[in-house]
């Protein structure tokens, strides 16, 4: 054996292994040196089973691309190997050259080929003035037969291949060698060519099977019979079966219930259809392949339903949905009275904390500030805080809102499903504000959310878990609620673990000051008005909002100072105004805190030029003493018509027992 190698900057370069004795073998090692900086070629001076066991040698210590030989040698290796074998094909041209240098030694010619008589050689053999007689073989020995009979005819010059020119110079004949150089030559450059593509496609299967490799979905592709050409690692997984095992099988034979026929007799695709394969529910896609308008297999790609919802709770975790964000830190809930500092430091606390959390207070007290405060205080603080007011949205849409639904779960469904509040909050905070008017019958799946960390989708059948942590506010008493059985003891329970109760402004009325200027700073950028254009109206604002009630707490307190604000913006002068001005356009402005009949009655201020010169300070103890009277009274009549029933009478007059309990003891 010979070898023509390349140097080691061209040991990628394809390699070739031509074999053929004697003849062709030389002419082999004469033309390998041509292409060593396209190829390296090993030339082997050997055939039939000897070659077969050296090319398999060869082949286990270095991959080859393609094999050359000729004639007989060359169909028997491609019997027996498994890789492309180029055989040196003869032209005409070549056969008219070897019968001419034939006739140059004789006028009677035989011409022994493998396979196969040549074409009609008729009018060439007698416009040579030839005898020409044909003969085939297909083993050695039917190639010496052939030489025997020839020489018994009479036929002195014999064209053929190695085997039949080297037979015929054995029986003294002579011998001409079939094969031109041109031909081989031919062979070598198609060796390369298939060498060079069949690089190509093989890099092209191998990143299509890495890629394949490293999906999380099973995929099948099958031919036009059904016979598997890819099975990637993952299907092979859920199987219970090894890759090559089924490579080359019919799909429908090995596992029926993944059949591509329709697929392939019908050309239509099929998705998303959910089916139980060797025990396992799969998401099953079937598709035709298509190249250039022809239908030319299937393929067959499977999800597995569990890892599609490990994705999404990755995806939910790592990305933070499009909701609106928090405004609110607990730094903003303003005040400084003892209740104000209380409530700052239990909701710093329950942030602390992952358990549920109750707040408890009137309609305007600041629960969904203390909520964000809780949020943004927490270790969730990056994460979405989503809020909804169960009070404010019909029971059906309550459900679909909170829950989401599947795609049909009722009509007017949105295709494809919607995901409900809780999987938007998912690793954030939802806020259920109002929470004593949730239905009854939610109040159950609420419950459940709770309890397992799971919701399903209305019209769904597979749960969804999620991690949320839910912060719920009421102006109810929820445990007089479940006396009634408005409301469930177990959810009470259940939302009742962190609590915190939120005091009305009339109970803190020190803290109307900052709250009031705070709202003043605000609203004044908004209207684009100067502060202190307004702080004189502002000030006369605190002091008489000390005699109001406050039924709607800070939100009618920011409510009043808009109007103030927005009316003050219609006057000219309304820093030159005196102090009987002041008190004149706030009584016009705001008369509910002047109303005896609105919140805690007040009086108000008397106006025109017989106003008493009596201190503004006298004024407000005055009002004080009159509102606590106004409000003894008002408790008193409450508490006579519930018949000494405190938790009505608290209910009627807006406040809790504990406050109720308070007071009536002042009052003793």
């Amino acid at each position: 054996m010979s070898t023509i190698r390349p140097g080691p900057a061209t040991t990628a370069l394809p390699h070739i292994v031509a074999v053929g004795f004697k003849r062709i073998n030389k002419m082999l090692q004469e033309l390998a040196p041509d292409f060593a900086d396209r190829a390296s070629v090993d030339v082997l001076d050997m055939g039939f089973e000897q070659a077969v066991g050296r090319i398999r040698d060869m082949q286990a210590q270095r991959p080859i691309d393609v094999v050359v030989s000729a004639g007989s040698n060359g169909a028997y290796l491609r019997q027996h190997l498994d890789m492309p074998v180029v055989l040196v094909k003869v032209g005409g041209f070549d056969v008219m050259q070897a019968l001419a240098r034939a006739r140059r030694v004789s006028p009677s010619i035989g011409l022994v080929t493998y396979e196969g008589m040549a074409p009609d050689l008729a009018p060439f053999a007698e416009l040579l003035d030839m005898g020409l007689v044909q003969r085939t073989y297909r083993t050695e020995d039917d190639a010496q037969a052939c030489v025997q009979e020839l020489k018994h005819m009479g036929v002195q010059a014999l064209v053929g291949p190695g085997l039949v020119a080297d037979l015929a110079d054995q029986a003294g004949l002579a011998g001409v060698f079939l094969y031109s150089t041109d031909a081989v030559r031919e062979a070598l450059e198609d060796a390369v060519e298939v060498a060079r593509a069949a690089r190509i496609e093989l890099a092209k299967r191998e990143r299509l099977n890495t890629i394949l490799a490293q999906l999380s979905d099973g995929v099948i592709a099958v031919d036009q019979s059904e016979r598997i050409q890819t099975l990637n690692p993952t299907m092979a997984q859920w199987l219970g079966v090894a890759p090559h095992a089924w490579l080359g099988r019919k799909l429908t034979e090995v596992c029926p219930e993944l059949s591509l026929l329709a697929t392939l007799r019908m050309g239509t695709q099929e998705l998303e259809k959910i089916e139980r394969v060797k025990g396992k529910a799969l998401i099953v896609n079937r598709m035709p392949i298509m190249e250039q308008g022809v239908l030319t297999g299937a393929v067959l790609t499977c999800q597995d339903p569990i890892s599609i919802q490990r994705v999404d709770r990755h995806i939910r975790t790592r990305i933070k949905p499009n909701t609106p964000g928090t405004r609110y830190e607990l730094k903003q809930f303003l005040g400084d009275s003892a209740a104000v500092l209380h409530i700052r430091q239990v909701a710093l606390s329950c942030a602390r904390s992952q358990a549920t959390v109750l707040l408890i207070g009137e309609s305007g007290t600041g629960k969904e500030l203390i909520a964000q405060g809780i949020h943004m205080a927490s270790d969730r603080r990056d994460m979405p805080f989503v809020a909804v007011n169960c009070a404010a949205v019909s029971e059906s849409l309550l459900e679909s809102e909170l829950f989401g639904y599947e795609e049909g779960a009722f009509t007017g469904a949105r295709r494809g499903g919607k995901i409900g509040l809780f999987e938007a909050a998912h690793n954030g905070t939802l806020f259920l504000d109002e929470v004593g008017e949730m239905p009854f019958s939610l109040q159950t799946r609420l419950l459940r959310v709770l309890q397992e960390r799971e919701v399903l989708r209305v019209g769904g059948t597979e749960p969804t878990p999620v991690n949320v942590r839910v912060i719920a506010a009421t102006h109810q008493a929820l445990r007089e609620q479940v006396d009634k059985g408005l409301f469930r003891l177990d959810l009470y329970y259940r939302l009742n673990i962190l609590r915190v109760d939120v005091p009305p402004l009339r109970e803190r009325l020190q803290d109307i000051g900052p709250i009031a200027h705070a709202l003043h700073r605000k609203l004044c950028a908004r209207l684009a008005i100067e502060p202190r254009e307004t702080s004189r109206l502002m000030d006369a604002l605190i002091e008489q909002a000390q005699g109001y009630g406050w039924p709607g707490n800070v939100r009618e307190l920011e409510n009043l100072i808009e109007r103030v604000m927005a009316y003050a913006g219609a006057q000219t002068a309304v820093q030159a105004m005196g102090a009987q001005q002041v008190s004149t356009f706030l009584f016009a402005a705001v008369p509910e805190l002047f109303d005896s009949r609105r919140g805690t009655p007040a009086s108000a201020p008397a106006c025109g030029p017989g106003v008493d010169a009596t201190s503004l300070s006298d004024q407000a103890a005055q009002r004080k003493q009159r509102v606590a009277q106004a409000e003894r009274a008002e408790i008193l009549r409450v508490m006579a018509d519930c018949a000494g029933d405190r938790a009505l009478a608290s209910q009627m007059l807006g406040i809790s027992r504990t406050t109720l309990w308070r007071k009536l003891k002042s009052l003793a």
